[in-house]
């Protein structure tokens, strides 16, 4: 089946949520109710991202996609162990270190082999766009790909590349923005970049930020776009692996705004406001070196249940997101698009 039928069949994607977001259980609910699942290969070891793929391929799961991080370049040499630096008071808070400012590919070559040697119906990439040379492996074994974008030009670069599709992801995003280059792009709300992007490729086009409700995929949907992807609206779900806290923090009156931050990462991405994203506003673009120097400082404030140290991922229609079972929330998305004259 090619990717423009399988979106048509299937036109609601679960967005990849690294960090635990996305789980088997839950790319197995949305594949269940007539979505599309994705694994969120990011941040796992490949012997992890391989047991997840059985685990889904296991509950008779053939519609799904893993998503994979695209390494890239170093930032400038000292300027993230300067920074290291500065995150000390807050490393002072729970009694840890700042972890090593470490710069690696994510194990980038190792999981491509894996998912040529296992293949999965769809591979999506973030960050960047791969090769030709490593699209087209994934190709010869029958996976589609869709590359994320977040302006014209990058998506004319992924068709160029090869990629089967792309995925436009507006400014409404929660988690990271996709931009090639992280200190440009990602700045376009949804709807002004589909008007730019169908056009521009001869492509499916998949519309990701903000997309909340089944109003909001009919909307995606009339503007040309293939499928619609949510990621924050399924944040809540019990099939999620989000931190409890962080799944709290989303209903929390408390919390009242998103904002791009790079504080947690090194890499701009859109979560709620807290603490930790007001006290650092000086921290340098220095992927995935600030996530390495930080992610021991957000897990001792997970287990302390200090929200305001952790990094609360959410796009800017959280107030919606429900508890809801994951294919309640399909069922409910499909219910409402088909309501407001779409075909879902």
């Amino acid at each position: 089946m090619s990717l423009a039928e399988l979106l048509r069949e299937r036109p609601i994607v679960q967005a990849p949520m690294a960090g635990g977001g996305s789980t088997p259980a839950m790319v197995s609910a949305v594949a269940g109710a007539g979505g599309v699942g994705f694994l969120a290969a990011g941040y796992l070891a490949p012997d992890a991202v391989r047991d997840q793929i059985r685990q889904v391929r296991d509950a008779g799961v053939t519609a799904f996609g893993v998503n994979v991080f695209v390494p890239g370049p170093p930032a400038a040499p000292g300027v993230a162990a300067a920074h290291r630096r500065r995150l000390a008071p807050e490393a002072g808070r729970h009694g840890v270190a700042v972890g090593e400012p470490v710069h690696d590919d994510d194990a980038w070559a190792a999981k491509i082999d894996l998912l040529v040697a296992s293949p999965v119906p769809v591979v999506g990439f973030t960050f960047g766009c791969p090769d030709s040379e490593v699209l087209g492996r994934l190709r010869a074994v029958g996976t589609a790909t869709v590359v994320t974008v977040t302006t014209v030009e990058e998506a004319r670069t992924a068709v160029a590349s090869g990629a089967d599709g792309v995925c436009a992801q507006g400014l409404e995003a929660g988690g990271h923005r996709a931009s090639f280059d992280p200190t440009r792009g990602g700045d376009r709300p949804l709807l002004d970049l589909l008007a730019d992007v169908v056009p521009a490729v001869d492509v499916p086009v998949v519309a990701a930020g903000g997309v909340m409700t089944g109003e909001d995929v009919a909307r995606v949907l009339g503007a040309g776009a293939a499928a619609a992807q949510l990621g924050t609206a399924f944040l809540r779900c019990p099939e999620s692996g989000a931190n409890p806290w962080h799944k709290a923090a989303l209903a929390d009156p408390a919390f009242g705004e998103t904002d791009v931050t790079w504080a947690f990462t090194g890499r701009p991405a859109r979560g709620l406001v807290n603490r930790f994203v007001t006290e650092h506003p000086e921290t340098p673009y220095a992927y995935p070196d600030v996530h390495h120097m930080t992610r021991p400082l957000r897990a001792a404030a997970a287990s302390a249940a200090d929200t305001g140290g952790m990094a609360l991922w959410a796009g800017q229609g959280f107030r919606r997101a429900t508890d809801h079972p994951a294919a309640e929330v399909v069922a409910r998305l499909r219910r409402e698009a088909a309501g407001a004259g779409a075909r879902v």
